[in-house]
């Protein structure tokens, strides 16, 4: 009877063994880099992040208004994602459903995004409308320099990096030169060398002689020849210095751009940066950046961003166009007798300026306005300002729970030694807890 009973056992397990193989292996099926947004739980996460190289992860909760938003973001992605040549998979968890993946990953909020890379989790803080997520991906699984063998090869290669970050292209160029420094700003510019090419594909990218680092922004329409030297820190100052373009546009999503951007900021805050007016002052800056590396030239339309502006004092008074030189903190600097531009001859008193901030004929201001908040929001990220509010009002709590005991000490014992004899009872304070929902990533 015994041995029977054992009998029954094992096959009772090998039953359950080929129950969950089974399972296992319809979980694999499902799981498919067909275009659609992926739903994964606890049964089927692990063999997702481990059958796809590149899948973006989405961690939700049903309640979170960030997340209701994000959703369809993700839908209109993940098509565009799924075609790539590495095919990158989007899916979504419920984390607030399945507790055991929420705590494996450390979430501290909704949404949280992460990218595995072959199973490897990195947390994204990108962008999230589709279209910018697309473009931000691509560049994630593109190779740290791409190898261009032909003129079509590199007309291939311009299109399929699109318009929204910076190309280098290296004609002539050792790959070596550049691997370096690819790897580092990998996430800011796309770097490719051509190996094979002809002349008239150099004459495209203003190029006359081999070798040469091209740097070259669509957006802007905007290229730069560097020639060399090759060596120590020139090609990284090169790269670092064309980043950005030689006047940019100061908005929302262009004002993260100067975050790891040491050099300090000549603005220019005009009417319209659309004008017929500003368009001819906006090629001056240019001329002006190309001849003043060491500086970051930039401009603010007031009818574009108005209450930018007004942190430089700018107001319904204030005779436009306008330039300081800001340092991207709280302070920024006008140079005295040189404030304004006339219409007329704008060059020469773009020239001006410069000189005279370089020769320290400046004032000393402080920001101001309203957007202040918004800047610093714009800055160093909402979730950093959700934070520190957090911190403050914890510290305020305290400090006031502290106060209240420190009151209440001597009428707790007097009320204590009158009636000792009776219980006392907790009071619970019925207040509004924390919820993640209320934590804007």
């Amino acid at each position: 009877m015994k041995q029977q009973l054992i009998i029954i056992f094992l096959l009772l397990i090998c039953c359950c063994l080929e129950s969950i193989v089974v399972c296992s292996d319809s979980g694999k099926e499902e799981l498919k880099a067909d275009g659609s947004v992926l739903e994964l739980d606890d049964s089927n996460f692990e063999t997702a992040i481990s059958t796809f190289d590149y899948i973006f992860v989405d961690f939700y909760a049903p309640w979170c208004g960030h997340c209701q938003r994000l959703s369809p973001e993700l839908d209109l992605a993940a098509p565009v994602l799924a075609n790539l040549e590495k095919p990158i998979v989007i899916a979504k968890v419920n984390a607030d459903k399945f507790r055991r993946l929420a705590t494996k990953y450390d979430l501290d909020g909704f949404p949280t995004l992460k990218i595995f890379t072959h199973g490897h989790p990195v947390d994204y803080y990108g962008p999230r409308k589709a279209d910018l997520l697309v473009r931000f991906l691509k560049k994630f699984v593109a190779p740290d320099v791409s190898l261009l063998e032909s003129d079509g090869a590199i007309t291939n290669f311009v299109e399929m990096a699109g318009t929204y970050f910076p190309i280098y292209i290296g004609f002539g160029l050792n790959e070596s030169m550049i691997l370096e420094y690819a790897i580092k700003y990998k996430k800011k510019a796309w770097f490719s060398v051509a190996k094979d090419f002809s002349e008239e594909a150099m004459l495209a990218y203003d190029v006359y002689k081999a070798p040469a680092l091209v740097a070259f922004h669509p957006t802007y329409n905007e290229r730069n020849v560097f020639y060399g030297p090759f060596e120590d820190n020139f090609v990284e100052d090169y790269i670092k210095q064309n980043l950005l373009p030689l006047a940019l546009p100061i908005n929302y999503d262009t004002l993260k751009l100067l975050n790891d951007d040491e050099r300090e900021v000549v603005l220019t805050v005009m009417e319209d940066e659309s004008d017929e007016k500003s368009l001819a002052l906006i090629k001056l800056l240019r001329a002006a950046a190309s001849a003043n590396r060491d500086l970051v030239f930039g401009y603010l339309g007031v009818k574009q961003w108005g209450e930018f502006s007004e942190t430089f004092d700018v107001n319904k008074n204030t005779k436009l166009p306008k330039m300081v030189v800001w340092n991207k903190n709280e302070e920024y600097l006008t140079v005295i007798g040189s404030e304004n531009l006339e219409d007329e001859d704008q060059g020469s008193q773009i020239t001006q300026f410069i000189d005279g901030y370089r020769s320290g004929r400046t004032e000393k201001k402080r920001i101001s306005g309203p957007s202040f908040m918004g800047f610093i929001n714009s800055l160093i990220g909402v979730r950093t300002v959700y934070i520190i509010v957090f911190l403050v009002a914890v510290f305020m709590l305290i400090r006031s729970i502290t106060n209240s005991e420190e009151y209440d000490v001597p009428q707790r014992k007097q009320r204590l030694s009158n009636d000792e004899a009776s219980d006392t009872i907790p009071v619970n304070v019925d207040g509004h807890s924390y919820r993640p929902e209320d934590k804007e990533d």
